[in-house]
């Protein structure tokens, strides 16, 4: 059965190749359906590339399975040799009745419905909440890690995302000295870790494994040539006429690390207690690396001092170079935190829910559409025009033909719209188009036109009730008002009428 498996393999890379094409054609808009579809394909390639190793092991044929198999098939009774491995099959089935057979075509291929889309996927609890889907760094924790560090600065989170990758004294760094501590090399071999495994969660397709030999191999060459920013090999620097280093900022003190932009504070501070203490420190940490150094030389290795300012020094090479690589990220993740600070608990929460609604609903929205491109397909039959049912289907010709649906009513009112069957035409004089046709006429009472459907008559028939209106209205200024002995109060007619007859 080795030619069987050499099959399966050839089919299963070759549904991997269209799988990958599939989902390249496609560009999703919702950066989580991308990242769902890039560490999709990163899991198709290692497949492949498992897979063509076991291909390749095949052909090499070290044992001479496949040879034999082969000129078995070939040399020998074709129907023999099938009855045989036919029985092989049927007793592996009988010994594993409830073997599940593995179905590539659907197991490779794009989630498009809207139930897929929405199960949890490993991009889900790949990112955290702060990360938002690989938009924003979360380095809260290094961020704690650097404030519990001795003599650290205190700094926030916002000018932590601009310090870092900034391991200068003056600026987020410790000194020197400071910095050849476990707690130290602790801190920054996680920031190097949290930084990688970001740029791993957010670009899958590349190699970074080749971008972090690049990183090292330019390191090893700063760190051979003496090049590496704050990690010199304590050769003497340019000094001032003090006999200590000048910078561009005023004197610089080596002991204490700190600089000096008067010289009378600085002549004061070399008399201070914490000079003193610093400076001799200094020179005994000097001599024990010298005394390292000597002993050392004849192995050709370095002191142990060295060897340890080199790993904490490869540590923040990295981070740098990472943090350059990833600019993008972090400028994004200081808007964003500045943006989160001014934001409520509430608004935090609603924010996430429609990040990842979104994409559920964009789903949604494609499966509408491939089911309309669908109905296009499924079209159906319907050359007498009848009507459809609730269930889309048309509706049965002998209840058209009962409900009398094939007899049109046309109404001039609502401009020569026609209304099939009588129940439709019925119902129509109570519906917003019969009403606003009406009004554009300038008639108000509605109810009245019922059965009027021509525009000459509804004109007619509201000038007549508007001269009927006219007429019987009687203005209440017009009316005369007599009044008789009693002090009742009539009109004028009446009580002539009464006096005539002889009643007042």
């Amino acid at each position: 059965m080795l030619l069987e498996e050499q099959r399966f393999l050839h089919e299963d890379v070759e549904r991997l190749e269209q799988a990958i094409a599939d989902r390249i054609g496609e560009e999703p808009k919702q950066i989580r359906d991308r990242l769902i579809r890039d560490h999709q394909i990163a899991q198709f390639l290692d497949r492949i590339s498992s897979q063509s190793a076991k291909l390749l092991e095949i052909y090499r044929d070290a044992e001479g399975t496949r040879s034999r198999e082969i000129q078995q098939i070939g040399a020998g009774d074709p129907m023999e040799e099938f009855h045989k491995q036919l029985a092989e099959i049927r007793s592996f089935h009988a010994r594993y009745p409830n073997e599940p057979v593995e179905n590539l075509e659907r197991a490779y291929r794009p989630k498009k419905s809207a139930d897929e889309a929405a199960q949890p996927s490993i991009v889900d609890v790949m990112f955290t909440g702060e990360e938002g889907f690989g938009r924003f760094f979360d380095i809260q924790t290094c961020h704690a890690q650097y404030l519990n560090l001795p003599n650290a600065k205190r700094l926030s989170y916002l000018q932590y995302l601009d310090l870092f990758d900034n391991f200068a004294p003056g600026a987020g760094g410790l000194k020197r000295s400071e910095k050849l501590t476990d707690q130290y090399f602790a801190y920054v071999g996680h920031l190097a870790l949290a930084l990688e495994t970001f740029m791993r969660k957010t670009r899958p397709l590349e190699n970074i494994d080749k971008v972090l030999s690049e990183f090292d191999k330019k390191f090893e060459e700063d760190w051979e040539n003496d090049k590496v920013p704050e990690w010199s090999n304590e050769d003497p620097a340019p000094t001032t006429g003090a006999g200590n280093p000048a910078t561009s900022d005023g004197i610089w003190c080596e002991a204490c690390e700190k600089a000096f932009t008067n010289e009378n504070v600085y002549k004061g501070h070399l008399n201070g207690k914490k000079h003193i203490r610093a400076e001799s420190e200094r020179k005994k940490r000097e001599q024990e690396k010298s005394a390292g150094f000597t002993k050392d030389a004849n192995k050709g290795a370095p002191s142990p001092a060295r060897s340890k300012e080199r790993a904490i020094a490869e540590r923040e090479y990295r981070v740098k170079r990472l943090a350059g690589a990833m600019s993008t990220e972090r400028s994004d993740t200081r808007v964003n935190v500045e943006r989160k600070q001014l934001m409520t608990e509430r608004e935090r929460q609603q924010e996430l829910e429609n990040l990842f609604s979104a994409s559920v609903s964009a789903a949604q929205a494609a499966e509408r559409e491939e089911g309309e491109e669908g109905d296009d397909d499924d079209r159906i039959y319907n050359p007498l025009k009848l009507p459809l049912a609730w269930d889309g289907k048309p509706i049965p010709f002998w209840l058209y033909k009962l409900h009398g649906l094939g007899v049109e009513f046309a109404c001039e009112i609502c401009g020569n719209f026609v209304y099939m069957g009588r129940r439709a035409f019925d119902k129509h004089f109570n519906e917003a188009r019969h009403i606003h046709g009406l009004k554009c006429l300038g008639i108000t009472n509605t109810s009245l036109f019922r059965d009027i459907i021509h525009i000459d008559e509804a004109l007619r028939l509201w000038e007549k009730i508007q001269k009927d209106r006219r007429k019987d209205k009687v203005e209440d200024g017009s009316v005369v008002q007599m009044e008789d002995a009693e002090g009742n109060v009539m009109p004028e007619k009446v009580y002539y009428d009464l006096q005539k007859q002889g009643l007042l």
